[in-house]
């Protein structure tokens, strides 16, 4: 499509300069040919003038006839000879009929008065004979001066009519020539303006794109942009998502790396007062002098105790977890051995609630993997006490298992019909501490991803259309010697 817009201003500007120019080419042609016409019309207009003036030559020699300024036969004849020549000239131009027909009379007339001369200047004859012969070439003079001279004015005011449209044709011509000159450069300034930024306006909004990603906002995502532009919108939105989840990675490994430090020491340092603790309270219970209201006090003390122990076990397990035991394992008989010991859980077993159905969806095809069973166990109970407490008034709970050859890995998927994850929350879950139950250590989720993660795998959740939630694993497949995928 970029192409095609780049080709469709070339040819636009294109069309433009070969319009103009063929105008421009027109118009300088049709100027330049009623300036010759004209230059034409002017001659033969010249040619009349002198046809007119030959005529009145051959008159005046005709007139001094007889006195002492009168001219040789000579300077006659040469006055007649070029007054022919000049009526034939006039014929060798193009006229309109009209005018060739008036020419054609004119030169009858032309052809009697230079008969009337030859009589008039050859005839020996009677003095009366001769002077009516005078004064019929005079008279045949006279008329044909007349008649050229109105012909020559006729046409003059025909001439001079034409002579003024073409002038006033060659300044508009020249007007909108200079309007053309102004006029299509603005044109394609503003033509190349519109390109311009049909072009420039993705290369903005990507360096924007850039400048926002450069700045830290991996939120920022480009919008609107099509064709080829469009392709390379898409790949830097997705380009923005991998680097946000990479950063967020890395937040998450900055966060264990901090915590695991501070909770390792902490923990350590209280695990010997507190089993002090714990021990002397059960000296003090076990003792016969104590009375039963102090007991009871010791062993809501001894009970609490526990509780800090297993909120510190589980932190040295997020800060130090074991390293895994790989062994050839089928995760299908993993998750069936954690389903059934999870199942005697008194989540499972609760009265209140009409009881909660597990539909189990075990791909038969899974091949082997190399993994721990136990923190795999350790995962998937995790993950089916959560559904189970995200349903106390029942519901299903649906485990599934898939093998993707693609791509080599195996997909576990555990399914509830709770209440779901709030959007606002559900980034947040797999950090540590972060806990929406009254009770709750914030540390099953983040122990449960380390895990994952120490198998090389990743842990997905969201919320299904049908409602609940859904947590997915996805664990590479890794064979052991010898076995087949």
């Amino acid at each position: 499509m970029m192409k095609r817009k780049i080709i469709i201003a070339l040819s636009v500007f294109s069309l433009l300069f070969l319009l103009g120019g063929i105008y421009i080419a027109v118009t300088i042609e049709q100027a330049t040919r009623e300036v010759d016409n004209l230059l034409r019309l002017h001659r033969i207009e010249n040619l009349r003038e002198h046809l007119l003036i030959e005529l009145k030559s051959a008159q005046s020699d005709l007139y001094l006839k007889n006195t002492r300024h009168a001219q040789g036969i000579d300077s006659v004849v040469s006055h007649v000879q070029t007054m022919d020549a000049t009526l034939n000239g006039c014929f060798n131009c193009h006229h309109s009929e009209s005018v060739v027909m008036k020419l054609d009379d004119l030169k009858k007339q032309a052809e009697q008065y230079k008969s009337a001369l030859g009589r008039v200047f050859t005839m020996r004859a009677s003095k009366s004979r001769l002077e009516a012969e005078e004064d019929i070439a005079y008279r045949l003079g006279m008329d044909l001066i007349s008649e050229a001279d109105n012909l020559t004015a006729m046409t003059n005011q025909r001439l001079s009519e034409r002579t003024q449209a073409a002038l006033k044709n060659i300044t508009y011509t020249k007007k909108l020539l200079y309007l053309i000159l102004v006029v299509v450069p603005v044109v394609i300034l503003c033509l190349s303006i519109f390109f311009f930024r049909g072009f420039t306006r993705p290369v903005d909004v990507l360096v924007t794109a850039t400048q926002q990603l450069k700045a830290g906002d991996l939120n920022y995502r480009i919008q609107g942009l099509k064709d080829e532009y469009g392709e390379v919108a898409t790949a830097f939105n997705e380009m923005a998502s991998s680097l946000k989840e990479h950063s967020l990675r890395m937040q998450w490994a900055e966060q264990i790396v901090v915590l695991g430090e501070l909770a390792g020491g902490l923990a350590h340092e209280m695990k010997n007062p507190i089993a002090g603790i714990m021990g002397a309270a059960q000296v003090l219970s076990a003792n016969p002098a104590v009375r039963e209201e102090h007991r009871a006090i010791l062993m809501k003390i001894i009970e609490q105790i526990e509780r800090i122990d297993f909120l510190l076990t589980g932190i040295l397990n997020f800060a130090q977890p074991p390293k895994p035991n790989f062994l050839l394992i089928n995760v299908n008989e993993i998750l069936e051995n954690t389903i059934s010991l999870a199942g005697q859980h008194p989540l499972f077993l609760s009265k209140k609630s009409p009881g909660i159905t597990i539909v189990k969806n075990f791909d038969s095809h899974l091949p082997k993997t190399m993994a721990d069973p136990f923190q795999l166990q350790q995962v998937f109970m995790n993950l089916l006490l959560n559904a189970a407490d995200a349903m106390p008034d029942g519901g299903t709970l649906t485990a599934q298992t898939l093998h993707e050859k693609a791509s080599l890995s195996l997909h576990i998927t555990i399914t509830d019909t709770g209440r779901g994850i709030d959007r606002n929350m559900i980034d947040k879950i797999f950090q540590p501490f972060f806990t929406t139950k009254p009770k709750g250590t914030g540390l099953g989720l983040s122990i449960t991803r380390r895990l994952v993660e120490q198998h090389g795998g990743r842990i997905r959740v969201a919320n299904p259309s049908s409602g609940g939630a859904s947590f997915t694993i996805d664990l590479p497949v890794k064979p052991g010697e010898g076995s087949e995928v």
